[in-house]
């Protein structure tokens, strides 16, 4: 056999086994949140309330000499074109609007004039839902450890802003709060306030748009022992 032909196989077969093992440049995007009880969650899909803040990351692996360029897509269900693109490796974003939503990453490795482009198998879908807000009428703050404390009702959904205040029927400010896991506890100054009427005050805004001015009575039953169930 000729020598050069020898060599030019040998080389060709080379080459071959060099490129089986060297991977090509690809990417493991991941998105994660924190949970309401404060564990990180790494999922491909939410659905649930806002407000909901995720982190996006793309880990990039066998990059090796290529540039990656990063194209993170935002894009609302039924529209063509995303709403917003982000050129970082990881970025992060707040979703307070309800709505559905994909996410994907494209990547270009580039090498001189090589390029080898990287597009997610499924993109990140996020749907966030309409918003609810409802109150009880009355709580019974008697240590007996059910409904101590007023609060809003629990199922509570994509509420954004918030802010209650409690009056006593003079017009004077006895508490407010601003976190809806937070409530009254029927205290004023430290002090415990007397059974009777008070008025209840919320402004709140949900992700949907939806604008809450809660004015109502709520009644403080301390002396209500609750056999059958929490006062509504």
């Amino acid at each position: 056999m000729n020598t050069k032909l020898i060599c030019w196989l040998i080389g060709m077969l080379c080459a071959l086994t060099l490129q089986a093992q060297n991977e090509y440049p690809t990417a493991n995007p991941t998105m994660t949140y924190v949970d309401a009880d404060g564990a990180e969650q790494n999922e491909t899909q939410y659905d649930g309330s806002a407000p909901f803040k995720a982190t996006f990351k793309a880990n990039p692996e066998n990059v090796g000499n290529y540039t990656p360029l990063y194209e993170w897509r935002f894009t609302r269900n039924g529209e063509s074109a995303p709403f917003l693109v982000r050129n970082d490796e990881d970025t992060e974003f707040d979703f307070n609007q309800s709505g559905s939503y994909t996410v994907e990453l494209l990547i270009s490795f580039v090498q001189g004039t090589d390029t080898i482009e990287y597009v997610m198998d499924q993109p990140f879908s996020v749907t966030i839902s309409e918003s609810k807000l409802e109150v009880p009428n009355a709580f019974t703050p008697n240590g007996d450890g059910i409904n101590d404390v007023f609060r809003v009702k629990e199922g509570y959904k994509s509420i954004i802003s918030f802010k209650a205040q409690v009056f006593n029927r003079w017009g004077k400010k006895l508490y407010e709060w601003s976190d809806l896991e937070g409530g009254w506890d029927g205290k004023s100054g430290g002090s415990n306030v007397p059974d009777g009427a008070y008025y209840l005050h919320i402004l709140a805004r949900g992700a949907d748009g939806r604008k809450y001015h809660i004015k109502k009575v709520i009644n403080l039953l301390r002396g209500f022992t609750e056999t059958n169930g929490a006062a509504q």
